[in-house]
């Protein structure tokens, strides 16, 4: 099973559960090999070089997904609009199309490098995209979904399990990615308790109206 993996901060749970729940030693060091970025992970998965991928919500209306994804309550930190003129980021296709559905001005940043802005700008002088969607619809938004094209019963038995699990991520772990992003430990733990994984009914209530208003604009 080729399963693509996004290095960033907010999926740190589900991977150290993968890791300490996949018995196959091949299998783990595929999820390492494959890793790169939203976008790019989108479009392998299109072409179908992976089994199996977190992909963007606006990139997962027609495809087989689990019941988890990367979910923001109200808040994210991590998806952020910040002064200037409207830039993508190559990185992402949600974050994009979510800007243009709430007429966001300003550079889009997703990610970790997105993360740190955040922490280093107390004044307030961005827009949380995930914030801004919660302020008008009263809706977590869904940023995206655990999807397969194969070995589905594998993956969604793994992703049930998982939302179902308390997963407890190791000091030197989190000291390695707070040194990469240049942050504090704490910092990715506060990050952490505004993510959460379980699609029920308001976050699929979200999609449907994120899927409505971004029709057209992908």
């Amino acid at each position: 099973m080729i399963f693509a993996k996004i290095d960033f901060i907010n999926l740190l749970p589900f991977y150290i559960y993968v890791k300490k729940n996949i018995s196959s030693s091949q299998t783990k060091a595929i999820i390492n090999y494959k890793k790169s970025y939203p976008s790019k992970i989108n479009q392998d998965f299109k072409k179908r070089r992976i089994d199996g991928a977190f992909i963007s919500s606006i990139k997962s209306q027609k495809e087989k997904s689990t019941d988890i994804g990367i979910v923001a309550k109200k808040d994210v930190l991590s998806v952020l609009s910040i002064p200037g003129v409207y830039t993508k980021d190559i990185q992402s296709d949600t974050s994009n199309i979510l800007a243009r559905v709430l007429e966001c001005e300003g550079k889009i940043i997703i990610g970790d490098k997105a993360l740190k802005y955040y922490y280093e700008n107390t004044n307030d002088d961005f827009i949380d995209l995930a914030q801004e969607w919660n302020n008008k619809y009263d809706l977590p938004f869904v940023f995206a979904r655990l999807c397969f094209t194969k070995n589905g019963k594998d993956i969604t038995k793994l992703a049930n399990n998982f939302v179902r699990t308390k997963v407890r991520i190791p000091q030197y772990i989190l000291k390695k990615y707070a040194k990469r992003a240049n942050i504090s430990t704490y910092e990715i733990l506060d990050y952490l308790d505004k993510i959460s994984y379980a699609i029920g009914y308001k976050e699929r209530k979200s999609l449907k109206k994120f899927f409505k208003l971004s029709k057209n604009l992908d």
